[in-house]
This record gives C-alpha cells, sequence and structure tokens, in this order.
C-alpha cells in the first residue's frame, strides 16, 4: 500500500451472526474517529443486548494506524480481543472499532474456540462493511488581498487543487486540501508567489 493512504469502513453493517455450541457471536463493525465515540458505541451496544455476557472488542485509530486497543472484556486473556484486532489488521483498516457480543450457551468453548468465534464475528463483520481507501491529506489556508486572487485562482486551476471553504471579501482566504506526498511542492509554489501567504490547518 502506498505510504499516505489508509483504509477505512464507508459506514457500520448490519450485525452478524456466529453461532458455536449454543453461544451466540454478533460482530460489528463500527466507523470512529474517537475514543470517545469508541465508548459511545461500545455503550450502546451494551444496551441493546443488556443479557449479554461479553462486549469484546478491537479498534484502531488515526491515518498512520498508530492508536490501537484490544479488549477481552473477561474472557480468557487474548481469546477475545487480539483475534479481534487482528482481522482489523489483516483488512488493513483504520478509524474502526469491531465489536463481538457473546451471549453464552451453556457449553464452555475453550480457549480455542473462542480464539476461532472471535476471530470469526470479526471477520464476518468487515466482509460485511464496504471498504474505501482514503489518500492521507494536508489542509492549507491560502490568503490574499482580492487583487492577488487571481494569481490564487490560477495555480489552483494548474495543478487541479481540492478547494474546501472559501471565503471572498477585501481579504480572501482559501482552504485546499492536498495529498501528503504533494504538500511541501504546493507549500513552496503558494509561498513564492508575492502577496500570498499560506500556513497549515491543524487537523
Amino acid at each position: 500500500m502506498e505510504e499516505d493512504v489508509y483504509k477505512t469502513i464507508l459506514k457500520g453493517n448490519e450485525p452478524v451472526l456466529f453461532k458455536d455450541r449454543n453461544s451466540k457471536f454478533y460482530g460489528y463493525a463500527i466507523p470512529v474517529k474517537t475514543e470517545e465515540q469508541v465508548q459511545e458505541a461500545i455503550q450502546n451496544l451494551k444496551q441493546e443486548h443488556h443479557k449479554a455476557r461479553h462486549w469484546c472488542y478491537a479498534y484502531q485509530l488515526g491515518k498512520t494506524y498508530k492508536h490501537w486497543r484490544a479488549n477481552d472484556d473477561g474472557e480468557p486473556s487474548n481469546s477475545a480481543g487480539m483475534p479481534i484486532y487482528g482481522q482489523l489488521q489483516s483488512f488493513e483498516v483504520t478509524n474502526c472499532l469491531v465489536v463481538v457480543v457473546r451471549y453464552f450457551g451453556g457449553t464452555k468453548l475453550g480457549v480455542g474456540g473462542l480464539i476461532n468465534a472471535y476471530r470469526t464475528g470479526a471477520q464476518m463483520a468487515l466482509e460485511a462493511c464496504t471498504i474505501v481507501t482514503k489518500t492521507i491529506n494536508i489542509d492549507y489556508e491560502v490568503s490574499c488581498e482580492y487583487a492577488d486572487l487571481n494569481k490564487v485562482m490560477r495555480v489552483i486551476k494548474e495543478r487541479n487543487l481540492n478547494v474546501t471553504n472559501q471565503v471572498m471579501e477585501m481579504r480572501c482566504a482559501i482552504t485546499i486540501s492536498v495529498r501528503e506526498k504533494e504538500a511541501e511542492t504546493i507549500h513552496t509554489v503558494f509561498d513564492g508567489i508575492y502577496g500570498v501567504k499560506i500556513k497549515e490547518l491543524e487537523d
């Protein structure tokens, strides 16, 4: 995969069901961007499945896949959270939470059975999603006096840049979203135009 792209899910899936010896495992994949959204989604599932025994999950956040966590929620160590996280890695997705909700069926599955069940529940949930590839972009604000606007618009048109916001007044401000690998070049181009200022916007 190219360095400045990442994969994520377009939207959450309808719950999928995996059964093993009367235990039911419901798999959910949910798009998230923050840990607050992770906690909110888990709480919602706990309310929805309030009679379940375990709500095991793993998530991965950030365009560079840096932040992740796996939780066994009372199951034997590494029998649930890590198999779910393994599927996030296998599908190469980020900004995604996968929760597998277990209703205990009365028969213990053993660690091997649990690993298989949670891994399969996670896999089925992700397979039910549309996975998209996005570029890692940097947002810049380009500002200038109205008189210099033509210079800015010419560069935007020539380089086919993505404008996400613009304010046209005495002093104009245009927000552009630039693919990471092209960002330095674009910054240099605008920085070299007299009367034009460019600054990177925080994510």
